[in-house]
Order: structure tokens, then sequence, then C-alpha cells
């Protein structure tokens, strides 16, 4: 008799874990999916850092990879064609900047040498110009009816990945939210938009 009533409570303990490891799968879902849909629902915050550098933060997406596929198609598309099978991804991230330089720059009068096709050598003038910081570098040839130019940007994207702690008063625990951080180290670059995507694995 004992050893049926041991035996029925080791298949109930048993079922009970199963249960209670149901729910708490089914209560991380339902908080991921909560996740995505206010970050979905949010707008890329771009602003400036106490340094003056233009910045944009938005939330992290979790999503799994049939998502990533449904979702994201251009983004998965994206990372097959670098040879990458989707289920190995761990994240993914994108960031769009545009750069905008007004400059003023002196013409400096230039001779060239030049031999037709005949042979006669021409003495040829054009103007040239040439602009740079730091960052941009902005050179150029003035000919008669033409221009020709060559406009090099250097820029360094820092990105930071944090957690963002739910609070109550002035006690914080657990987690919130993830976020991104996205930093231009060129002051003539505006951020205009970014991502993150975290894939799920089905074993987490």
């Amino acid at each position: 008799m004992k050893k049926y009533l041991f035996l029925a409570l080791l298949i109930m303990g048993g079922l009970l874990w199963l249960q209670t490891a149901r729910l708490r799968s089914e209560k991380r879902e339902r908080r991921r999916l909560k996740s995505n849909q206010t970050a979905l629902m949010s707008d890329v915050e771009i602003y400036r850092t106490k340094a003056g550098k233009a910045a944009a933060s938005n939330m992290v997406l979790n999503l799994r990879v049939s998502e990533l596929e449904r979702l994201r198609a251009a983004d998965a598309e994206s990372i097959r064609d670098l040879g990458i099978k989707l289920k190995r991804v761990e994240s993914t991230a994108k960031t769009a900047t545009a750069t905008v330089v007004k400059l003023r720059a002196k013409l400096r009068d230039t001779a060239v040498v030049r031999e037709t096709p005949a042979g006669a050598v021409i003495i040829d003038s054009m103007q040239t110009f040439r602009w740079r910081d730091p960052w941009v570098t902005v050179e150029g040839l003035i000919e008669r009816d033409s221009v020709a130019c060559r406009v090099e940007s250097t820029d360094t994207l820092r990105q930071v990945v944090h957690r963002v702690p739910r609070r109550f008063l002035f006690i914080r625990w657990g987690t919130k939210a993830i976020r991104q951080e996205v930093v231009s180290s060129n002051p003539h670059t505006r951020i205009v938009y970014t991502d993150y995507i975290e894939l799920k694995k089905r074993n987490r």
C-alpha cells in the first residue's frame, strides 16, 4: 500500500512540476510578447549626449527565427547573403545615418599639361578646392564645363545594449526592458533610424 502511495505522490509531484514549468514558460512568453508590442509601438528616441554628439535610443526586440523571417524579411535575406544560417544568429542590429556638411573653400588655379591625340602639348588651366576637418574631406577639380569631386566621411558608431530595471519609488529590481543606445562620433552625422533584435532560441 505504501509503495503505491509513494508512486502516486511521485507521479503527482512530477505532474505538478511540469505544470509549474509550463506556467512559467507561458508567463515568460507573455512578457516577451508584451515587450515586443511596446517596442514596435515606440518611436526611436533621437537626442544629443552631454558632449553634444548625435545619439539614438530604442527598445530591443526579442524575436523567434520564424518571426524574424515574417516581420523582417529584408533583414533575414541580408543575413543569408552573408552565408549565415538564421538559427545561428544571436542578434542583429541596423542603424541608418545621414551626413550633411556645409562648407566654404577657396579656389586655387592649377596648370595641367595635356597631350592631344595628334601629339601636341597643351597647357590648360583649371581650379581646385580642398576642405577637411577630422571627420570629412572634400576635394574637387573645376574644369570648363564640369566639376569632379571626392568626398570622404569617417564615422564611428558606438553601441551599448543595457538593462532597464523596474522602479517603484526609490527601489529598483528585475528587468523592465532591454534598450539600445547608439552614439555617432561625427558631428556632421544625424542618426535617422536604429533597431536591435535578439533572436530567441528554442532551448532558452
